[in-house]
């Protein structure tokens, strides 16, 4: 991404956003991850008392989740719908051969601790929330995944987050008696004894505190900066063919508004609006974003909360309210026929319209699962079509088109990490492509494919596509 759309959020706004994107994508309500972080620190501290390892504990709380969106298409192959399917795995209600073929998925716990240690380490959180987030899914008695670690080598932040983690989800679905019975009855084997013992204790009390509590957002101590485009690439690796798309939508809609002579700070929150206006795409199922054609009865509905989800998920992000307003408005249409509000003319502002038809430009120039591509020209056409409809505001649609034909610069990949080849064969794995789909694509042999994807994962230090993908990023690789 250009060096110029560098657009900061604090690491706390970062953690919550991130904690808000795994909640959705687990089937959780808002604020669970905060929830969790709260209790696993309260477990800590009575633990070992004050230091830093509370922070951590929040930390890895708040992570926890930051790589389902790497792995849902995984779990809806899996399960059907990689939401609603992964909140039943989590309380508890999952079919126990659906559950069996969860844990026998060891690919997807792979990736998903890949993908969180990435997020752990490109937030320079260290090496215990690193360690802590790659073994979430180990157990005690040695049977977790993806390796299938004993006690010695799991870190105790790891039990501490589980432990807080389902009692959060296990009161909340069973009540907490029956909640506690289970706790108790994985002592040894899911955790340790001695801390199942401990949290059960004090269960009670915690649970009443957290519901008392004014809910203040966790992580206020840490106010460094960090780059909110992390954020933006964790909500598109829910989808193939959505890499990099959040980035694309931040860099036109910056350029467009600053032919439209938007002032610098709505043009810093244009930008920020679309590195996660995509965030309410997490409670929809993959099964239902790769549908082709009209979406089956009920489903409609569900992808027009999309919208509403990401403006109520930013809600308690204060550096954040102002970009999800904007971010709420990527589906409305001057006619009225958007969503979720379903506002009109003027009640949309220029912003807002901006914001809409460069959602809606970028859509076109993408390939879809169901269709290729749009040419330059075609989409040029395709959206002036709609502006004549009605549907967009026909000077916006110029100053859109406008920059995007202004910025086809030429991709500077970073030689001394990939060769450029190399970034041209993560650039279409990245979008979900296939070693021979590639090969294709790139006129290369498949066994060629192999060679550049063995020495990209080796300079990346990763082992899976989605890790690669997100990394690749990150550090500039790919757009």
């Amino acid at each position: 991404m250009d060096s110029a759309l560098r657009l900061d959020i604090s690491l706390s706004g970062a953690l919550r956003a991130i904690g808000q994107v795994g909640d959705l994508s687990m089937g959780q309500p808002l604020g669970h991850s905060r929830r969790v972080a709260t209790l696993a620190q309260r477990l800590a501290q009575a633990a070992h008392g004050e230091g830093e390892h509370l922070a951590v504990a929040e930390q890895v709380a708040l992570l926890r989740w930051s790589g389902c969106t790497a792995n849902a298409e995984g779990f809806a192959d899996l399960l059907g719908d990689d939401v609603d399917g992964r909140r039943a795995m989590l309380d508890l209600t999952l079919s126990r051969e659906e559950m069996t073929a969860v844990h026998q998925a060891t690919p997807l716990a792979v990736v998903h601790c890949e993908v969180s240690g990435e997020v752990a380490r490109t937030l320079e959180l260290g090496e215990a929330v690193q360690a802590g987030l790659c073994r979430v899914f180990e157990t005690y008695d040695g049977t977790g995944r993806p390796l299938g670690l004993t006690h010695e080598h799991i870190p105790e932040v790891a039990y501490q987050v589980v432990l807080a983690g389902d009692l959060d989800i296990l009161s909340r679905a069973h009540g907490l008696d029956a909640a506690l019975r289970w706790i108790r009855d994985q002592s040894d084997r899911r955790y340790p004894a001695a801390l199942a013992s401990l949290l059960a204790d004090n269960a009670n009390d915690w649970l009443t505190e957290l519901e008392n509590s004014s809910q203040a957002p966790a992580g206020e101590h840490a106010e460094r900066s960090v780059s909110l485009t992390l954020v933006g690439d964790v909500i598109d690796l829910k989808l193939p063919w959505l890499a990099g798309h959040s980035r694309r939508v931040a860099l036109l809609a910056m350029e467009a508004a600053r032919l439209w002579g938007v002032s610098e700070p709505t043009l810093t929150a244009l930008g920020k609006a679309a590195l996660v206006y995509g965030l309410g795409r997490a409670a929809v199922s993959n099964q239902l974003w790769n549908t082709a054609g009209a979406l089956p009865y009920g489903a409609v509905e569900r992808v027009h909360l999309v919208p509403y989800w990401t403006q109520q998920a930013l809600r308690p992000i204060s550096e954040l309210v102002v970009p999800a307003q904007i971010a709420a408005h990527a589906y409305e249409r001057l006619d009225g026929s958007g969503y979720f509000r379903g506002v009109m003319g003027d009640a949309l502002c220029a912003e807002h319209r901006l914001f809409a038809t460069t959602v809606a430009w970028v859509a076109l120039r993408e390939a879809r699962p169901w269709r290729a591509a749009h040419g330059e020209s075609e989409a040029a056409r395709l959206l002036e079509q709609e502006a004549v409809r009605g549907l967009f505001d026909r000077d916006i649609c110029d100053a859109v088109i406008a920059a995007a034909r202004g910025e086809r610069r030429a991709h500077q990949p970073k030689a001394s990490l990939l060769t450029a080849r190399e970034c041209d064969v993560l650039q279409e794995i990245s979008r979900g492509a296939s070693n021979k789909q590639v090969a294709r694509l790139l006129d290369i042999s498949p066994s060629t494919v192999r060679t550049h994807m063995e020495s990209i994962f080796r300079k990346l230090q990763c082992s899976t596509r989605a890790a690669a993908t997100l990394k690749g990023l990150t550090l500039g690789l790919i757009s």
